[in-house]
């Protein structure tokens, strides 16, 4: 899902537990998308942020400060609070189609 978010562009953990059909777990998404920073290197964690439009540092000042400058490369903006304009930067998922039903793997 991640993956999918374009350059330039952000996501929240919320959205994505929602696409992801549980809304309730986006405590869950931050902690993959931390995970994902350390490890998975074809993973654009830095375009998942809070609901606020702002980086959760979690006491990583390090990485939050290397989130925003990734975003700002891609042409993000932050403003004088540090927070991203959602209505503006927001990604929308327009070609993102959950499947109906499970996928046989046979």
């Amino acid at each position: 899902m991640v993956r999918q978010v374009p350059a330039g562009q952000v996501t929240t953990y919320g959205q994505i537990a929602t696409l992801l059909g549980s809304p309730r777990v986006a405590r869950q998404v931050g902690f993959a998308m931390a995970g994902a920073s350390h490890s998975e290197q074809d993973v654009p964690w830095h375009r998942v942020i809070n609901a606020q439009g702002a980086i959760s540092d979690r006491g990583d000042f390090e990485r939050a400060q290397e989130q925003r400058h990734r975003l700002e490369a891609e042409g993000v903006e932050f403003n004088e609070r540090g927070r991203v304009d959602l209505s503006r930067f927001r990604c929308t998922f327009p070609d993102f189609v959950w499947p109906a039903k499970p996928i046989d793997p046979d």
